[in-house]
């Protein structure tokens, strides 16, 4: 048994043929990709890696999976189900971020390539199906919990590995997000959160939810989500950042299809993209190099219920300084990590009560407040423009 510390979750253990799977190269690539991309230029210590919180994810949800099995040892057929599932949780938890490229959604936004897709690909490698053979898992059921589309063979492991609600995913980034950018607001009590998970059979299929004593630690967790989302996902800097990084990136991949051959994709990472603009000059290289505010905030919108008063802005804006020196920028790339995002009548989270299972906006009145469409906006105008007519 190997152990590695963390500052998160203290001690986490690996089986031997868990940590050759930590040897590849596709996992060891994540320590050169930054968990929160440039947030770092926002919050001087958001410097940690997805390699990091992919053994977070790990740790939680091993415990995640091994509270389901105390509370629901009936959803199991027998021992050898349950080892396996336990597995198979853990190998998709530690590979679900290998598809990532630079610096993440720019990255997607400029080669037009989804990093589902390229997880698709990775574990497709010889190399990486050697190992998930060792840790004797079968990777069509590795890659349907990763990516979850489908039919599911395990829908209750599918909640856990990739949402959309009660994740290892998200339990993980927001304690180890709130760690490195210092933000407290973003913690919550995952302890109780872990011990109120519950297997619960929805029309004949099993799905994870919560009992209603862990109500309290399913608002925190909700809370948590959403003052992450408001403090640092969204930070103005970050996104003006990142921004400016999307341009950077189509100057050195002017070819949108660089990358796709896999390898060609896995010899890139943050370190080598900053690397790279060392000799550039142009205003967007230079920019993100020696971190020169390109942009400035002219308006922010974080409380609307529609977008007229965005909208109405951003016309005026426009007229102001003209089109070319004005961006809006919204929450799309981000809007997954939103309290219980759910749409088209579908529950947000089960909670189990005694009067019976019952969604978490019915279970908790503040839930039911918080969830639901943010219109979330932030209007920037290019620094230096000259107005074309007086504001």
């Amino acid at each position: 048994m190997k152990r590695i510390f963390d500052p998160v979750h203290h001690f986490i253990e690996l089986t031997p043929a868990e940590a050759r799977l930590l040897d590849t190269p596709v996992m060891q690539r994540l320590r050169r990709l930054r968990q929160l991309g440039l947030a770092y230029l926002a919050f001087p210590s958001a410097e940690h890696s997805r390699f990091t919180h992919a053994l977070g994810a790990l740790a939680m949800g091993t415990r995640a999976f091994d509270g389901l099995v105390a509370t629901g040892r009936s959803f199991f057929r027998d021992d050898a189900d349950v080892a396996y599932q336990r597995r198979l949780v853990r190998a998709a938890l530690v590979l679900h971020d290998i598809g990532h490229g630079p610096f993440s959604h720019a990255c997607e936004a400029v080669l037009g390539r989804r990093h589902e897709d390229r997880t698709r690909e990775l574990l497709a490698l010889p190399e990486t199906r050697a190992q998930l053979d060792a840790l004797e898992v079968e990777t069509a059921d590795v890659l349907d919990l990763i990516l979850g589309d489908g039919e599911a063979r395990y829908p209750h492991l599918r909640e856990l590995v990739s949402g959309p609600n009660l994740d290892a995913d998200r339990m993980d980034y927001l304690l180890r997000d709130a760690y490195f950018t210092g933000v407290q607001s973003g913690r919550y009590d995952a302890g109780q959160l872990v011990a109120s998970l519950r297997l619960i059979e929805r029309d004949g299929t099993p799905v994870v939810g919560i009992d209603a004593r862990g109500v309290v630690a399913l608002e925190s967790f909700v809370l948590a989500r959403y003052m992450m989302f408001a403090s640092v996902y969204f930070h103005h800097t970050t996104r003006m950042f990142e921004r400016i990084l999307q341009d950077v990136l189509r100057e050195l991949w002017p070819d949108p299809h660089a990358l796709d051959p896999i390898d060609e994709f896995l010899a890139w990472d943050d370190f080598r993209v900053l690397n790279e603009l060392r000799d550039r000059r142009s205003p967007s290289a230079i920019a993100l190099r020696e971190r020169k505010r390109i942009y400035k905030l002219a308006a922010e919108f974080n409380a609307e219920h529609d977008l007229s008063t965005f909208e109405a802005r951003d016309r005026e804006l426009r007229a102001i300084y003209g089109s070319e020196n004005v961006w809006a920028d919204e929450q799309s790339q981000v809007l997954h990590r939103l309290p219980l995002v759910a749409g088209d009548g579908r529950p947000t989270i089960w909670v189990q009560t005694p009067e019976g299972v019952v969604d978490a906006r019915q279970a908790s009145d503040l839930i039911g407040k918080i969830t639901g469409t943010a219109y979330w906006r932030k209007l920037f105008v290019k620094r230096g423009a000259t107005p074309l007519i007086k504001n």
